[in-house]
């Protein structure tokens, strides 16, 4: 008989339970968040497992790669789905109860399944958000200091980055006292700003020898951060039938709320990854107010700002960025400056 698993992982312990073919309970146990552990209780010659799954969260790409490794038939479920189909299905929320669930989904196969990442792209993507992270702390830590300086009256004002800790100096030199707290405010900026331009400096490398990063980045208004984060996000692009369909993933497309003669259309969905949208949305702002060259994407785009405004149009040409750059990665080409040159370029 056919047996299938669910798994409700947290930090510590991971509650298992595993079903036959007619929903009977067969075993459930709490192990060690490993995937040593796991794969010990599910390759137990007694049972013929058919499915297991665990739901997509911190640790599932980790646990998802160990209990692949040893030939489990793994799956990582979408959240989403998951969350909903165990409040309909339970009364009282647990973990034993989630693993039951879970486990139940794999029996009657309705689940969604999500794609998971390749150990390449997990390793771009951490270079990325530690990068973000470094960049936002010493942000907050220039804030800060400016905050407390003008409790005192004095105005840091616009200023240049590296100009940032002379001026702090220069407003606080007349007060000993000032300047002493100033100064490991200072020190640990400065040190934030020094790791920073590391990893920055390692984002442009990583993409510089990347083949498709370099060809992402003869789009306008796409870097290497841009280009970078979008291959990490996309990670497989055959796994997306139609390149369209990108823009959806990454929240990009209007929410449809439909029932009986009522049809709404609201704002983007926001869906997926919040990073990779907000850098899609500053490409596209630094296409339409930075970069000269025109081009029929930004012609496009300028079109939809006179009609709708400029909001609108800069969401509208971030969800057609992530579609075209999706459809360059698929062809091996590069942008298109012009209507004529997509055409030829398309087959016969």
């Amino acid at each position: 008989m056919k047996h299938y698993a669910g798994l409700d992982v947290s930090v510590k312990e991971t509650s298992v339970c595993i079903v036959d073919a007619n929903g009977k309970t067969c075993r459930e146990k709490k192990v060690v968040s490993h995937p040593g552990d796991l794969v010990a209780i599910l390759s137990d010659p007694i049972f013929n497992v058919e499915r297991v799954g665990l739901e997509a969260g911190p640790m599932s790409q980790w646990l998802f790669e160990g209990l692949a490794k040893a030939g489990l038939p793994v799956f990582c479920i979408e959240t989403r789905h998951t969350k909903a189909f165990l409040k309909a299905s339970q009364t009282n929320k647990s973990d034993r109860n989630d693993a039951r669930g879970i486990a139940q989904m794999m029996r009657v196969g309705l689940f969604k399944n999500v794609h998971v990442k390749t150990l390449t792209s997990q390793k771009r993507r951490a270079l990325l958000t530690a990068r973000a992270l470094l960049q936002e702390k010493a942000i907050a830590l220039e804030n800060d200091m400016r905050g407390l300086l003008r409790n005192f009256g004095l105005k840091v004002g616009p200023v240049a980055g590296g100009k940032f800790e002379e001026r702090i100096r220069e407003l606080a030199e007349t007060d000993p006292d000032l300047l002493d707290i100033m100064e490991p405010l200072l020190a640990g900026r400065r040190k934030l700003r020094q790791e920073f331009a590391r990893l920055d400096k390692k984002v442009v490398q990583e993409a510089k020898h990347d083949e498709v990063c370099k060809r992402l980045m003869t789009v306008p208004g796409v870097g290497s951060v841009v280009s970078l984060a979008y291959v990490a996000t996309i990670d497989v692009p055959k796994r997306f039938r139609h390149s369209r369909a990108v823009g959806a993933v990454l929240g990009l497309t209007p929410v449809l709320n439909q029932s009986g003669e009522s049809k709404r259309i609201g704002h983007v969905s926001l869906c997926g990854d919040a990073m990779m949208r907000a850098l899609l949305y500053e490409a596209a702002q630094t296409m339409l107010t930075r970069v000269a060259k025109w081009c029929w994407l930004k012609a496009w785009a300028m079109n939809i700002a006179r009609r709708h405004g400029r909001k609108k149009a800069n969401v509208a040409l971030a969800r057609r960025l992530a579609v075209v750059m999706h459809r360059m990665w698929v062809d091996g080409s590069e942008f298109r400056w012009t209507r004529e040159e997509t055409v030829s370029a398309m087959p016969a």
